[in-house]
């Protein structure tokens, strides 16, 4: 562990992670000791592992909704309280792995600009070719270099913008780190991707079933997100909108009251995808997986409404958000 590392501090979550978790842990050690693991109820041996590796553990209590952003705030609650003089966090999700040489390239960053509280980087997939769902999480995943609005889970945070934003909200299920990066940058800090190679995640989706609820979880992260800063995924909202209620319900119309009217709702769709095909071709991706990248685009808007739908029904009756879980 290098002497720059001294004050950095990991905060890893999962459950049954199994041989990931081990991964992510071994990768961990080899940039700190400073490291809590937070686990939500695993029954595959995780937190005998981690405290075996002599890491901080902490076994949140589920008798309380869980969400990843209690899980992080848990872990960054226990970090600073063992090692209160820890300048850095960095989160990660106990699926992945850092790679290495990446901590100190993102602390290189944090700490020429005082101005900065997060720091991100790529997350790629460890089987991005072992399904369509593992390759669209490789291009979600990988985005160009510079200031942004939002990152993922994997980031490298400073402490001081941490608290001055208050931590994660732990009642959001869902986009909870855009909800946090937005408080960030309220706060006055910047929040930057690097071009690096950061982890390596292992996403094992391998039913649509599993990206179904993926999406739809997406959607209550849209509404939810939405709903507590209303200028944020503002676009998201409405397209999920047209495209999953709005327009549906005018094909089914046009199909009850003239079946041959619902061509060119068909042709919306067609061009919608096509649009999207192109702009992931202009991206980098190849033909192939852009072309089957376009259609899972289309299709998302419906499980997006559900889930949008979920949030507003849960508001409503004042029900407990719970996580949306796909694995």
């Amino acid at each position: 562990m290098g002497e720059s590392n001294k004050n950095i501090g990991f905060v890893a979550i999962g459950r049954n992670e199994g041989e990931r978790l081990k991964r992510c842990l071994l990768s961990i050690a080899q940039v700190t000791d400073r490291v809590v693991y937070v686990d939500s109820n695993s029954s595959d041996g995780s937190v005998t592992f981690a405290r075996e590796r002599n890491v901080e553990v902490v076994e949140l209590d589920m008798s309380i909704p869980f969400t990843a952003a209690r899980a992080r705030d848990a872990g960054f609650e226990r970090l600073k309280e063992k090692w209160p003089d820890t300048d850095f966090v960095h989160f990660i999700d106990g699926d992945c792995e850092v790679v290495e040489g990446w901590p100190e390239k993102a602390l290189a960053e944090i700490m020429r600009d005082d101005n900065l509280g997060v720091v991100t980087g790529w997350r790629s997939e460890r089987f991005p070719d072992a399904t369509v769902y593992n390759m669209m999480c490789e291009v979600e995943w990988r985005g160009p270099a510079g200031d942004i609005a939002a990152c993922g889970g994997d980031m490298l945070v400073r402490v001081a913008a941490y608290e001055e934003a208050g931590g994660f909200n732990p009642i959001v299920i869902a986009a909870e780190d855009d909800e946090f990066c937005i408080r960030v940058r309220k706060a006055g800090y910047a929040i930057r991707r690097l071009t690096e190679e950061m982890t390596l995640h292992d996403a094992a989706m391998t039913r649509f079933s599993e990206w179904w609820a993926r999406a739809r979880r997406a959607g209550h992260g849209y509404a939810q997100v939405g709903a507590m800063h209303p200028d944020y995924f503002r676009q998201e909202r409405r397209r999920v909108i047209l495209w999953g209620a709005v327009i549906p319900a005018l094909a089914i119309i046009a199909l009850l009251i003239r079946p041959w009217l619902i061509i060119p709702f068909i042709a919306l769709y067609g061009l919608s995808y096509l649009k999207s095909r192109r702009g992931l071709i202009a991206g980098g991706v190849s033909p192939e997986n852009a072309s089957a990248y376009g259609r899972f685009l289309v299709l998302s808007k419906a499980p997006n409404f559900l889930g949008m739908m979920t949030y507003w029904r849960r508001r409503l009756l004042n029900d407990d958000y719970k996580i949306i879980e796909y694995k």
